[in-house]
């Protein structure tokens, strides 16, 4: 074990650093709690609860328009579920990706967590980038919705949310997770994405992490290339 000596103010720090881990400890306790507690009600009412309650977000980006503040304005909650039950009434009354507006984000989030690069959930993760054709970006989406609200993908703790881009000459789909520098979970998601989405090989797909994305305020330029 190596011992280094402690400069001015690390003990400070390192009280502050366990501080912080105390009070994540106790939201991840009170939010399994209340999970539990949901998903007994939920038993009891003769529904099947998902491991994770949901939300639905829809955003009509403004073209040309790229301020950080006009993204936040834009992004509304549209419905959120907990249950089989509850998917299915609110998957079935969602518009088709093919009738949606370019461009047009439509976000799949774990409820808590805001589809926005600076959500204390994301700001140290980044997502996994896949480009469609038009004509097939809803039948991939709706897989990868089944995956993620079916807890399926491997590390699933570590996914936050996926987005379906409608774009102009293409649709983009893109996974979230909460750690870009956690290289083991990052490439087993990968993985799994390919594996449920039934993914052909001719098929590439990029991850680029959130704070990179800050940098260039840009989600889908400047990516990492990785299969």
């Amino acid at each position: 074990m190596d011992i280094t000596e402690k400069k001015e103010g690390e003990s400070d720090n390192s009280s502050k650093d366990l501080n912080n881990n105390n009070i994540n400890n106790e939201l991840t306790d009170s939010d399994s709690k209340e999970a539990e507690e949901r998903q007994a009600r939920e038993l009891k009412a003769g529904l099947h609860p998902l491991k994770h309650k949901f939300v639905f977000w829809y955003t009509r980006r403004t073209p040309g328009v790229r301020t950080q503040t006009s993204y936040e304005d834009n992004i509304k909650k549209i419905v959120d579920f907990s249950t089989v039950e509850g998917f299915w009434v609110c998957y079935c009354h969602l518009a088709r990706p093919s009738t949606l507006p370019s461009p047009t984000d439509l976000h799949l989030f774990k409820e808590g967590i805001r589809p926005l690069w600076e959500d204390s959930a994301n700001c140290n993760g980044g997502k996994w980038i896949i480009r469609f054709k038009k004509v097939v970006s809803g039948r991939f989406w709706e897989d990868l919705v089944l995956a993620l609200v079916g807890d399926q993908l491997d590390y699933g703790d570590n996914v936050c949310g996926a987005v379906l881009s409608i774009r102009f000459n293409e649709d983009i789909l893109s996974v979230w997770n909460r750690n870009a520098s956690d290289h083991q979970a990052v490439m087993a998601l990968r993985d799994s994405i390919k594996r449920h989405l039934k993914l052909p090989h001719s098929y590439v797909m990029e991850y680029k992490p959130h704070d990179a994305s800050l940098r260039d305020n840009s989600s889908y330029r400047n990516t990492w290339l990785r299969g």
